[in-house]
């Protein structure tokens, strides 16, 4: 699948350093254009707000405002790698649907696989090309090969950290991608978030409680956050 010939991206540090090491990492990779860098996050909502960004690269422990509340505000975000010399943010960060979260001094080697873990994504990403459409296929990469599947053979898919395990009807697929960002891609109303670590299709719900899931055999545990709309979900489906 084409990609676009650059990817648009901000900087947000309040240490000039650490801003200066990522531009120039930047500078050395022909699919990213910089348009703008800010020690002051605040000073960096117009461009977010005037211009499209496809990727920020954001500083947590700022003045005035955290990076994390800060990223949490944007409507419209653009995907996120948070840059920081703490490694205790790393929870939160990926509850924000963070694409990495890398640790500072970032060596350019650490910052190069991030970025490809980004282009991955827009690679699988699917076209709108007929606006609200349901989506019907989505195309994901596994073991150095793209693969068109069907959504609806999709069983459940199972959170392993960086990785994520496709369980469809014959086989299962391991893909390097994190389960907020394929949840996202996906985007169909079969598909339901019923824990942090597991998405599953409705349509092949057998026998559900308040507590697990039985999908085509396999139990699957509904987190205590997912469960009401889980439940209020699969009744709505059980009474049509």
């Amino acid at each position: 699948m084409e990609q676009k010939a650059e990817y648009t991206c901000l900087i947000i540090d309040d240490e000039p350093i650490a801003i200066r090491v990522l531009e120039s990492y930047v500078e050395r990779l022909g699919p990213l254009k910089l348009l703008a860098s800010y020690t002051n996050a605040l000073d960096a909502m117009q461009t977010l707000h005037t211009q499209h960004i496809d990727l920020l690269f954001l500083d947590i422990q700022m003045p005035g405002i955290n990076g994390l509340e800060f990223f949490g505000s944007i409507k419209q975000a653009p995907q996120v790698i948070f840059t920081t010399a703490y490694r205790n943010y790393a929870a939160d960060a990926f509850d924000l649907d963070a694409l990495d979260y890398l640790l500072k001094p970032i060596s350019f080697e650490r910052f190069l696989k991030a970025i490809n873990k980004f282009l991955d994504q827009q690679a699988i990403a699917p076209k709108k090309e007929h606006g609200d459409e349901k989506r019907e296929f989505i195309v994901v990469k596994s073991n150095k090969k793209n693969h068109k599947i069907n959504i609806n053979d999709i069983r459940y898919v199972e959170s392993l950290d960086d990785y994520v395990k496709i369980h469809l009807q014959h086989k299962t697929l391991v893909c390097y991608l994190r389960l907020a960002a394929l949840e996202k891609e996906i985007n169909h109303p079969a598909i339901m978030r019923v824990h942090r670590s597991f998405l599953i299709n409705l349509t092949h719900v057998a026998v559900f409680t308040h507590y697990e899931i039985d999908v085509a055999g396999t139990r699957i545990p509904v987190g205590r956050k997912y469960r009401p709309a889980t439940i209020q979900k699969l009744s709505e489906r059980n009474e049509s």
